[in-house]
């Protein structure tokens, strides 16, 4: 049969499910909670601020060109800092157990358009570490710089600080109840038209006529229930009255 539907069968579909509807959603959102807040291990952003930029000059003024100079240097920096250059040192002085390769994952290098401040942002399960880290990646590089490209123009603007005040960035809870209750609401419209699909009972009279390929001649309308009783009561009174018909002249 064909399962071509209006948007009004469609409509009436979703309200005949909204039981599977909300049962659906309800769990997404439930199941998501549940690991955001029991089994995703929280994580933690630190944030390190680097200024780059030029030794001053005789006239106490920086020139144009020295300033987009700095711009440009910025992307080699990005590279610079995630290198093993620079994170196997950052692992020698705070004895961490990983790896430059892992550490690199957990560092992030960012800059704001046409803005001479680096940001290195840190994200670990520990608020302490990623403020060491931060802290202790900003300084190698800053000495390291020195030497790689014979250059001293990195200052630390501002350091990450550990504040019992921050929060995990990771899990972000309400995002993944936001993302949650949008699947939810798709896998269960998507679930109940599925259902409606492998549903092959006959429903309408449409449906007659496609499963048996003949013209429609005639539909037998519902038969009203308190019709039949009235007239299954006048059979049972005839039927009396024909069995005992004296009994119900003496009664008359």
């Amino acid at each position: 049969m064909d399962k071509d539907m209006s948007l009004n069968e469609f409509y009436l579909l979703l309200r005949k499910k909204r039981i599977l509807l909300i049962t659906v959603f309800l769990s997404f959102v439930l199941i998501t909670g549940v690991i955001s807040y029991f089994f995703l291990t929280p994580k933690y952003e630190a944030t390190t601020q680097l200024l780059i930029n030029q030794k001053e000059k005789s006239s106490n003024r920086l020139e144009t060109q020295d300033i987009q100079s700095n711009l440009q240097i910025i992307n080699t920096y990005n590279v610079i800092i995630k290198s093993p250059v620079i994170l196997d040192k950052v692992i020698e002085n705070l004895s961490l157990l990983t790896t430059s390769d892992l550490l690199a994952e957990e560092i992030s290098v960012t800059n704001e358009q046409n803005s001479q401040v680096l940001n290195i942002s840190v994200e670990h399960e520990k608020l302490k570490t990623a403020v060491a880290t931060a802290n202790m990646t900003a300084d190698v590089f800053q000495e390291e710089i020195k030497k790689i490209m014979s250059i001293d123009n990195v200052t630390i603007l501002s350091p990450a600080l550990e504040k019992k005040s921050v929060k995990p960035i990771k899990p972000n809870l309400p995002l993944n109840l936001i993302i949650a209750s949008i699947l939810g609401v798709v896998f269960g419209i998507g679930l109940a038209y599925f259902f409606y699909l492998i549903n092959t009972t006959v429903k309408t009279e449409e449906d007659i006529e496609e499963l048996i390929d003949y013209p429609l001649l005639g539909i037998v309308s519902p038969i009203n229930t308190n019709v039949m009783d009235v007239v299954g009561t006048q059979r049972k009174r005839r039927r009396r009255e024909k069995s005992d018909p004296e009994k119900d002249h003496s009664e008359g």
